[in-house]
């Protein structure tokens, strides 16, 4: 196994493919990913936590259809141009800086789903052969007063010259939804994984410590995807390819500080915009009010 110090990931891919059905009939026309957060869409919190990693080269794995995320990192200039005769400085700063002039945004389409795996196997040509990183927006990862989570990795992945996976616990009835792995003992807040396993029954779940969406990952997977083979559905997943990496190089699990959201679910999306609306400066207390009268409308006299 390769371990000692790698180069820093400047690249990020970002699957966003996706149909999104379970938020039908929303994601009709507005991708899952383009769903707002408050004032910004699920994608722009994973590009800034790419970017905030060293990231400077985005690689977003799209469908045919899928136009609305592109759109949304290109130039508005009709927008643009309103808003500045208007004086709207403010606003027309923020459309501006969704992505810094130093970020280059590349989109390379998928021709059909074929798994998480196949998403990240169609960014081959731009990532080339270095480190690189995997975000599912998905998953909003937010640490308040720390760096984001795609950071710490980055930073141990340098450090070990090794791949990194995002994981935490979750409840054992439900490692049936999550690729799960079997650590050895943690060291702080990483732990070298010796096994790897996609969405087991809870009766054979190595543990309970589920990959959420975030990888740090070497090339050399890329060759291990081209020979995985298609899996339930056809499907080419990354945590065969990655159990496939297991023996000739070290994998690390790595438990974050943040807290995640997931936003795949109606639930996630709706307690991710209450925590941001409750941290936002102008919308905190208006939020609060609003919610605190919602529950005494509904009969709850001690809401903590």
């Amino acid at each position: 196994m390769r371990s000692g110090n790698a180069p820093r990931i400047r690249k990020a891919v970002f699957p966003v493919a996706g149909l999104g059905t379970r938020f039908l009939p929303a994601t009709k026309t507005v991708p899952k990913e383009m769903l707002p957060i408050v004032d910004r869409p699920l994608i722009q919190y994973a590009v800034d936590e790419a970017i905030a990693a060293g990231c400077d080269t985005l690689v977003f794995v799209t469908n045919r259809y899928k136009h609305a995320v592109a759109d949304y990192f290109d130039k508005a200039y009709e927008l643009e141009h309103r808003l500045e005769n208007d004086g709207k400085h403010e606003l027309l700063q923020r459309v501006r800086d969704v992505l810094p002039e130093h970020v280059r945004a590349v989109f390379v389409t998928q021709p059909e789903a074929r798994g998480l795996g196949h998403a990240v196997l169609c960014a081959k040509p731009v990532i080339g052969d270095e480190p690189f990183a995997v975000l599912l927006p998905d998953d909003l990862i937010w640490n308040r007063n720390g760096p984001g989570a795609l950071a710490q990795m980055a930073d141990l992945a340098q450090h070990q010259g090794s791949s990194v996976i995002a994981v935490e616990p979750v409840p054992h009835e439900h490692t049936h939804r999550y690729g799960i792995v079997a650590t050895a003992p943690f060291d702080g807040r990483h732990g070298l994984i010796g096994a790897i396993v996609e969405k087991p029954d809870p009766s054979v779940a190595p543990s309970n410590l589920a990959v959420v969406g975030r990888y740090v990952l070497e090339p050399r997977i890329f060759e291990l995807l081209e020979h995985t083979q298609p899996g339930k559905g056809g499907e080419i997943q990354l945590t065969d390819a990655i159990a496939a990496l297991l023996p000739e190089r070290t994998v690390n699990a790595y438990r974050f500080a943040g807290t995640r959201f997931d936003c795949g679910t109606h639930i996630g999306l709706v307690e991710a915009t209450i925590r941001f609306a409750l941290d936002h400066e102008a919308l905190s207390e208006p939020a609060r009010q609003a919610m605190l009268k919602a529950l005494a409308e509904l009969g709850v006299q001690d809401p903590v």
